[in-house]
């Protein structure tokens, strides 16, 4: 934790930033300031908020919003908001590529909240790291970006210089890290308090849907993955799976794996944790028995899977996200 220094927090305005992320990442900071100030650091801000555009004159970004207009000094960090619309491409991110690395290279450190994630990406500071960005966008990521690795289980991966958030509001979490960081542990505790937050410390895997890679080109993998939307995923053996794709066994787990990204085993078992957690969001149905009805002979297996999978046991989603009648739930 930093005491009595100023900490100045930049958001980049790049086109089509989601607004609401950039008020309330402005508000959450202001609000943690305050509550600084209640615990003691001193009467002076601690923190100051600054919003950065490209006025289109020059490779350059300045200052069009900053709450101690009267001081000076540079970020201590730069964050990259989310888009509700497209990532942004390469020719937009062009004006600001430079400048984001001129300013990593000066100790600056860079964040990014969910598709945020492609402008940062366009600077090339991310080449063989590992980030995050939203589940929804991880296929459409890698493409553009083969060379960076992409966790989307997790909502915040934080290395320091760079620090990614997963989903859309994930800004919440990204906003009390760093208010930890910079303004320690009890006043970040209080803020996510006072906002009715959960403090950083969620996965991002708890709410994101299993998306296969569909997008391949391999047409006989493709019909077993359709196949096996169709049949209910249940008891499908390999043998079944490579008569079906018209190829022999070893050849049809080496093209699904390149296809899939993954083996027919994880391949089917997220499809089925997918299955079980649309009936734990809707029905009061015993867990033994949804374990059943997805392919699973073996509860016990079955839980075991889905922890893996999800990061929580079935009970513990089905607290946190069934949309039913609260009685007579089974967990």
């Amino acid at each position: 934790m930093q005491k009595n220094k100023q900490i100045e927090i930049g958001i980049v305005l790049y086109p089509r930033a989601q607004m609401a992320t950039v008020l309330g990442l402005t508000d959450l900071f202001a609000l943690a300031d305050k509550i600084a100030t209640r615990h003691g650091s001193g009467a002076e801000p601690m923190l100051r908020l600054t919003h950065w555009q490209w006025d289109g004159s020059e490779q350059s970004l300045t200052r069009v919003y900053d709450s101690l207009p009267s001081e000076t000094g540079t970020p201590a960090v730069l964050i990259l908001p989310p888009s509700l619309e497209e990532p942004i491409s390469a020719q937009a991110a062009a004006p600001y590529r430079d400048w984001l690395i001129a300013r990593h290279k000066a100790g600056i450190t860079l964040a990014s909240v969910c598709a945020g994630a492609f402008l940062l990406a366009e600077t090339g500071l991310l080449a063989g790291r590992t980030i995050t960005t939203h589940w929804h966008y991880a296929e459409k990521f890698s493409v553009r970006f083969p060379d960076i690795r992409l966790d989307v289980d997790h909502l915040i991966i934080d290395a320091d210089d760079i620090v990614t958030a997963g989903g859309i509001m994930a800004w919440t979490d990204l906003g009390l890290r760093l208010v930890d960081r910079y303004l320690g542990a009890a006043v970040m505790i209080d803020t996510a308090r006072t906002l009715l937050v959960d403090p950083p410390g969620r996965q991002q895997r708890y709410y994101s849907a299993f998306a296969p890679r569909l997008c391949h080109g391999d047409d006989a993998v493709l019909a077993v993955q359709h196949w096996l939307e169709e049949t209910g995923i249940k008891n499908n053996s390999l043998a079944d799976l490579a008569q079906r794709a018209g190829m022999g066994e070893r050849t049809f787990l080496r093209r699904f794996r390149k296809a899939t990204g993954m083996t027919t085993t994880d391949y089917i078992q997220r499809l089925r944790v997918g299955r079980a957690r649309e009936m734990l969001q809707a029905t009061s149905a015993p867990i033994d028995t949804i374990a059943w009805n997805v392919g699973y002979s073996d509860p016990a297996a079955f839980r075991k899977v889905f922890v893996r999978v999800v990061g929580l046991t079935p009970g513990d989603y089905r607290r946190r996200f069934n949309t039913g009648p609260r009685a007579n739930r089974a967990s």
